[in-house]
This record gives C-alpha cells, sequence and structure tokens, in this order.
C-alpha cells in the first residue's frame, strides 16, 4: 500500500515577534462602500410603484404616476454601518500591534470550485475517496488559515480574532481539547469552523485500518457531541496519510482532506513551493501553541501572519466557504 507522507512535524521554535502598531484605511473599504450605497439604490429604485406594480401606472387622472425616490436614510444607514464597521477594524488593529487593517475577503463564490487531490499526493485505487489539497482552485487573492490540536487555549486570541473578523479553520484532537470543550464551542460560536485532527495526534499510516477508522470515527463521533455536527473535513495529522485513512474517513462522512502549502510561527514562514511565495488559495498551517513551547504567543503568532498577507495583498477567507 503506497504511503503519502509529509516531511513535517511539529517544532517549537521561536525567537520575539515583532511588534507594529499602525492602521490605514484601505481602498478596498471605500470602494465596498461605493458599491454597497450603489446596491442599496438599485434596491430602492427596483422597488414597485404603489398599485397594480407595473411600469407606467397611472394616476387617478390618468397621468404617469411617479415613483418614489428610495428613501435617503437608507442609503444613510448603509454608509453609516459600513464606516462604524471600519473604524472598529482600524482601532482594533492598532489596539493589536498590527501593522495595517486587515483586508475583507469578497463574498465566497456561488459556484463552488471543484477540489480534487493535488498531484503526487494520490494513493492507489484513490478514486471517490477525500481529496487531498493544498491549495483551493480560486483567482480571488485569498488565504485560508488553519489551526491544529488545540493544546493551548489563550482567550485573548478568540478576543483578537472576533475584533478584526478574521475567518479561520480548527482541526482538532480530542486529547488536547476534552479539557475545555468550551473554549472551543466559544471559538465555533463566533465563527469558526471546527473539523477532525483524530483522537490522539498519531501516525495514521503506522496503524491498521481499524485503528485508522477508531481515531477519525470516534472523533467524528465526539465533534457531533460537544459541537453539534459531525465535520466535513478531516487533518491526518503531520500530514501523512494512506489508503486507508481516506476509505476510513470517507466512511464516517468526511469528505475533504486539507493539509497545507505554507506555515507559520511566531518568528517565521515555512513553505512548500520552491518560489516561497503565497499564491491565491493556499492553505496556511499553524498551531494552537503559546509561550511553554514557543517564544510568543499566539497573538504573536497571528500578528506575523496577518502583517504579511496584509501587506501583500491578500485577504483571509474562510475554507468552509469555498468548499
Amino acid at each position: 500500500m503506497r504511503l503519502v507522507r509529509q516531511n513535517d512535524e511539529y517544532r517549537a521554535r521561536g525567537v520575539k515577534a515583532v511588534r507594529g502598531a499602525r492602521g490605514a484605511a484601505p481602498a478596498a473599504v471605500r470602494g465596498a462602500l461605493a458599491l454597497l450605497a450603489a446596491a442599496a439604490l438599485a434596491s430602492g429604485c427596483s422597488a414597485a410603484p404603489p398599485s397594480s406594480g407595473t411600469p407606467g401606472a397611472q394616476d387617478a387622472q390618468g397621468g404617469p404616476r411617479e415613483l418614489e425616490a428610495p428613501p435617503a436614510r437608507a442609503l444613510d444607514s448603509y454608509a453609516s454601518r459600513l464606516r462604524a464597521a471600519h473604524h472598529a477594524r482600524v482601532a482594533a488593529a492598532k489596539r493589536w500591534g498590527l501593522k495595517g487593517v486587515p483586508l475583507t475577503a469578497p463574498p465566497p463564490p456561488a459556484r463552488k470550485p471543484i477540489i480534487t487531490t493535488r498531484e503526487g499526493f494520490e494513493v492507489e485505487d484513490g478514486e471517490n475517496l477525500p481529496p487531498v489539497f493544498t491549495t483551493v482552485p480560486t483567482e480571488d487573492r485569498v488565504v485560508f488559515l488553519t489551526i491544529d490540536d488545540g493544546a493551548e487555549k489563550d482567550p485573548d486570541f478568540l478576543r483578537m480574532m472576533s475584533e478584526l473578523k478574521v475567518p479561520y479553520t480548527a482541526f482538532l484532537s480530542n486529547y488536547l481539547v476534552k479539557d475545555d470543550y468550551g473554549y472551543f464551542r466559544r471559538m465555533r460560536d463566533l465563527g469558526a469552523g471546527v473539523d477532525n485532527h483524530t483522537l490522539h495526534h498519531p501516525y495514521l499510516p503506522g496503524l491498521s485500518y481499524e485503528e485508522q477508522r477508531h481515531e477519525i470515527c470516534a472523533m467524528q463521533d465526539i465533534m457531533r457531541e460537544q459541537f453539534g455536527k459531525r465535520p466535513r473535513m478531516l487533518r491526518p495529522p503531520y500530514g501523512n496519510y494512506n489508503r486507508d485513512t481516506l476509505v476510513a474517513a470517507k466512511s464516517c462522512g468526511v469528505k475533504y482532506a486539507p493539509i497545507w502549502n505554507e506555515e507559520v510561527y511566531v518568528d517565521h514562514w515555512e513553505y512548500r513551493e520552491d518560489d516561497r511565495s503565497l499564491h491565491p488559495g493556499d492553505i496556511v498551517l499553524t498551531h494552537f501553541r503559546g509561550k511553554d513551547e514557543w517564544d510568543g504567543t499566539m497573538v504573536d503568532d497571528m500578528r506575523r501572519f496577518l502583517n504579511k498577507v496584509t501587506a501583500e495583498g491578500y485577504a483571509v477567507a474562510r475554507l468552509e466557504d469555498y468548499l
């Protein structure tokens, strides 16, 4: 049986994270304001006139009835809410020491991209198994933040990501999260995705099929019990898997097996591609880690991540919204 193995292990490294503190209003927000105002105007102008609702309706004297203009207050309300939301994000970016305000992702595609296994990552007789991929096919300048395991439960991280409105997906291992499921329920309630990273974070290809199925499917059951549903995604620990992994995952409802194209730490980035660059649709990995293993906190880690992707013109989108 062919094994697909990633050369990625947990590493605990770190130097002091560089802190910045400036936030500039991006032109994209001004553009969004104009677009939403235009959309509101278009919506108001398309409202039916107060009679038959047909164009060219006549008044009591037989003359053309004038259509009512949309109330100016509606446009003012849209604009005010947009300005308030942007000002809140500017203030949050400064408060958390970012160099700029994180960009806002475009709306997710109405027609989801077709996800296939990355070339070279296939398993024998792997047709109709959950695809293993590192990048989502899209032309949107977005990347996807994913965070593994659940060891560190930093309340400042939850506040930071909530205030900045940055989406992300957590892949959870039960032995690390079972002491505080409530932390991850709060994370879910704030909009994060929660998905499967097995019960005990084993090297799956070293296990039998039945052992792999227990690690994956028992975690599916726990996720349903604790978070309300079985996840559609499994990330195999260390990015290592074989055909048994994917067959077992499919048997209990897993549809996708995303891994990653870049990994971010508090003090550096690591890349899968030789060009050492971000690309549209890339999946970025980090971990729930703190000062006991890194020379920094999860907030420091997120500051490094957000400063880079924002400076390079990328927004952070939610992986589930593209699948």
